[in-house]
């Protein structure tokens, strides 16, 4: 069977991909952020893994407000980007990976899912910006990905718990295709933000601090919480929550934390960082 070697949750906003592109990696206001990613650098390195599942929220590139599937899965052979008007760079295209994409479809449609399936779509920033943080200078095109799409944008919203439970359903599809082809899975997105409104620039590291602590002891606590309680708590956006949920559903069993760093606020954002191997 396909072997999950390890989740890294990573923050996806647009100006982590500007630093990257403008070479401001060292720059004081950047530095204590991107140490962070080298260890996520040279696990990649050297356990170089065949497959990225990657679960994101389309930003309106490719699924705006008056066409939003709650879970969406890209089943294409390639995934292009666009520019989005945030200064970030279009990037080579994404490799895509279609026979694992089938088999997760296929398992979840038995399972009580029933995400959307795109054989076109094009990735935003949630997917791109992790892509090339994690994989310098493009080095990610050896990587095939497959893109999973979760609302983050537009009520109603998948409840944390659904997201989670949809994660685990997605886990046992990989550990039941048979290959023996290693896979990572990313969680992108948040941390605690909110960018408009009253409370634009709402922060709750605190909390950030204490869901990090939970993906590795107790993933199901963070399952309490409505999304309502995740804007009251962590800001509008806080509901991102759901990717880095999803991601840790697909391990099964126990984990261990390898790496974390939150810098905040970076874009008036809690950049989050986390790396977790099976234990």
């Amino acid at each position: 069977m396909a072997k999950m070697i390890g989740m890294i949750g990573t923050s996806h906003i647009p100006a982590i991909g500007r630093a990257v592109d403008q070479g401001l990696e060292e720059t004081p206001y950047w530095v204590d952020f991107f140490e962070g990613y080298k260890p996520m650098r040279k696990f990649l390195q050297e356990e170089q893994p065949d497959i990225a599942v990657l679960f994101y929220n389309d930003h309106g590139l490719s699924m705006f407000l008056d066409k939003k599937p709650t879970y969406a899965i890209g089943c294409a052979p390639q995934y292009d980007n666009a520019d989005e008007g945030w200064g970030v760079k279009v990037i080579p295209p994404l490799t895509g990976e279609t026979e694992l994409s089938w088999h997760i479809v296929n398992h979840l449609i038995e399972n009580d899912f029933d995400p959307t399936v795109c054989q076109d779509i094009k990735v935003d920033h949630g997917a791109t910006v992790p892509m090339s943080v994690l994989y310098p200078n493009h080095s990610y095109q050896g990587v095939k990905v497959i893109p999973i799409a979760i609302n983050c944008e537009r009520h109603p919203m998948p409840k944390p718990s659904r997201s989670y439970a949809f994660g685990k359903a997605i886990g046992d599809a990989i550990r039941s295709w048979d290959s023996d082809q290693k896979v990572v899975v990313l969680g992108t997105g948040g941390l605690s933000h909110q960018l408009d409104g009253e409370r634009a620039g709402f922060l709750n590291t605190d909390f950030d601090q204490m869901c990090m602590d939970k993906l590795v002891t107790d993933p199901e606590f963070i399952c309490q919480y409505s999304n309502d309680d995740l804007t009251r708590i962590a800001g509008a956006q806080g509901v991102e929550w759901a990717m880095w949920l999803a991601a840790r559903g697909c391990f099964s069993g126990p984990v261990k934390e390898i790496e974390r760093r939150l810098v905040a606020p970076i874009s008036n954002t809690a950049s989050g960082l986390q790396l977790l191997l099976p234990a």
